[in-house]
């Protein structure tokens, strides 16, 4: 009896083994094939807005006229079965004073009209205070995006990115923000805020967002330097991409560094780009890389196709919104098509245009000659030497320092209002003064002497000559004398060089630091009508007052 069921417990496992093999030798499930059809993406972006909603004097840019192509590309796209997006990289406020009057107002309701899915923050999104911002972010009707700003709590300021659906696809897109922009902006308008690495960021967010889209684009405020040579800057676009898993990230829409991204060959741009050329965008590590120069003076356009889980890039361009050049004898001429302007967008735009005219066209005074701004950043010129001798006059100072990045437009010459003033001091600085001795002075000088060509740091100055060799510092005279270490001066600086704004040694803890509470525009208008009119030739910097070699 006992035989019986030891047969048929054989004979079953044998039965599970039998079964085993089978399943053993039997093929692996097929791969899930993606059903959907490919999707035919076109990406357009626009960067540095700086309050450009209004075209300038020549008819160039403006937004009325950026909604006239943006609409055309959507109708193209459309027609082909296609789908878009519209992001930017940040920046928008700062720039025009019938922007920068009315905080940005304007700017926010076209990119509304224009219809942007995203936009990243960029550093000039804390130029104001964080209740001009929370308003901002409530006029908003697109994702205002960043993941690498907190709170002081751990939180994050913004949504870190926003999924988009498009065709049956989703798309990720993350925005990040320079990790420089605590130093570009005053203290108290950050003071709540901690600006995390965005690189590091980026690598801690991917695997999400890889999991969750068929593909990813980080919105970026941080710059494209060629090669990856960011100098004096934070590292930008083009040493993240590096940073990153190869192939993680498809498309980088940058902003920040303001200039057309477009290729001569790997890791070479072209900087003498001409609107209406070929672009070329560029690559590194498996990341498309592109920026559109800045004011909206381009539409980037990227063309792409999803397809089995490959992203490829069919098509780039930089579309010119009405941009001209001199022509001999013909005045400014366009380079390409001239865009009509959306008479909507127009329309509704025209009130702000007007509010912001009526509060600037007051008169100030006259010029003989134009101050140029172009090179405030290389070396000293006419117009920081009067905009540091304003400091200097204004504050009873015996020098003034004046860092040539927060200069931002040129005086023209002629006729002076007080918007031409606020478009060259838009970022309303408090005129500071510090107490020191000519030992302390001279070692803080030591710093502005390392300063380097191109920096928004780069010091334009009054009342102080130095002599400066390989970037050390051997030489300081003050109104004409030797500096003397036992010697008390007085130095006049603007309130963001003072708290260690462009990396100089903050000076606001120092026991002879005054804020006068005076406004910098306010100063410069003030000198402007005491003075007028002003020859440009009486401001230019003697020979020797700043010597390198």
């Amino acid at each position: 009896m006992a035989a019986a069921p030891l047969r048929r417990a054989v004979l079953q496992a044998g039965a599970v083994l039998f079964a085993v093999v089978l399943a053993g030798c039997a093929s692996p499930p097929a791969p899930q094939v993606d059903k959907r059809p490919p999707l035919k993406l076109t990406i357009l972006h626009t960067n540095d807005h700086h309050g450009r909603f209004w075209p300038n004097a020549d008819g160039e840019y403006g937004m009325a006229a950026r909604k006239t192509v943006i609409d055309r590309v959507r109708a193209e796209v459309a027609a082909a079965g296609g789908q878009v997006l519209l992001i930017d990289g940040g920046d928008i406020n700062t720039g025009v004073p019938e922007s920068d009057l009315q905080d940005a107002e304007p700017d926010f309701l076209g990119m509304n009209l224009l219809g942007y899915d995203a936009s990243t923050a960029g550093n000039h999104e804390f130029d104001k205070s964080p209740e001009v911002l929370a308003k901002q972010r409530g006029w908003a009707k697109f994702a205002f995006i960043s993941a690498n700003i907190y709170r002081k709590d751990g939180t994050r300021l913004f949504e870190p990115y926003r999924v988009f659906e498009r065709g049956g696809y989703k798309i990720a897109v993350m925005g990040l923000t320079t990790d420089e922009t605590a130093r570009l902006v005053l203290p108290s308008n950050v003071a709540q805020l901690d600006f995390r690495n965005p690189a590091a960021e980026a690598r801690k967010l991917l695997p999400e967002l890889r999991a969750r889209a068929d593909m990813v684009i980080a919105a970026t405020h941080m710059g494209h330097y060629a090669n990856g040579n960011s100098g004096v800057n934070f590292p930008g676009d083009v040493e993240m991409a590096r940073g990153l898993p190869a192939g993680q990230l498809d498309l980088i829409v940058g902003g920040h560094s303001q200039n057309p991204v477009c290729m001569l060959a790997e890791n070479v741009r072209n900087d003498a780009y001409v609107p209406g050329q070929p672009c070329a965008p560029e690559r590194q590590n498996g990341t498309w890389i592109v920026q559109a120069h800045e004011w909206g003076k381009y539409v980037g356009r990227a063309d792409f196709v999803i397809d089995a889980g490959k992203v490829q890039l069919l098509k780039y361009e930089l579309i010119p919104i009405n941009l001209k050049r001199s022509v001999p004898g013909k005045g400014k001429q366009p380079y390409t098509e001239l865009i009509p302007e959306d008479p909507a967008v127009r329309a509704a735009l025209l009130p702000f245009q007007s509010a912001g005219q009526q509060r600037l066209q007051v008169p100030v005074g006259q010029t003989v000659g134009v101050f140029e701004q172009a090179n405030v950043r290389k070396e000293p010129n006419a117009l920081g030497r009067l905009i540091a001798m304003t400091m200097l006059r204004k504050a009873g100072a015996d020098l003034a320092l004046m860092n040539g990045g927060g200069i931002r437009d040129a005086l023209p010459e002629g006729a002076i209002t007080y918007r031409d003033v606020l478009k060259v001091q838009p970022f309303g600085n408090t005129l500071t003064t510090v107490r020191m001795k000519g030992s302390e002075l001279f070692t803080w000088l030591q710093v502005a002497a390392r300063m380097t060509p191109e920096s928004g740091a780069f010091p334009q100055t009054a009342g102080v000559q130095m002599v400066i060799e390989q970037r050390v510092l051997k030489e300081v005279r003050i109104q004409g004398q030797p500096l003397d270490p036992r010697r008390d001066y007085v130095l006049a600086i603007n309130y963001f060089t003072s708290i260690g704004g462009d990396g100089y040694p903050a000076l606001n803890k120092h026991p002879g630091f005054v804020n006068t509470g005076f406004v910098d525009a306010d100063v410069l208008r003030e000198y402007i009508a005491q003075h007028s009119p002003l020859k440009v030739d009486d401001y230019q910097p003697p020979p020797g007052e700043v010597l390198r070699r």
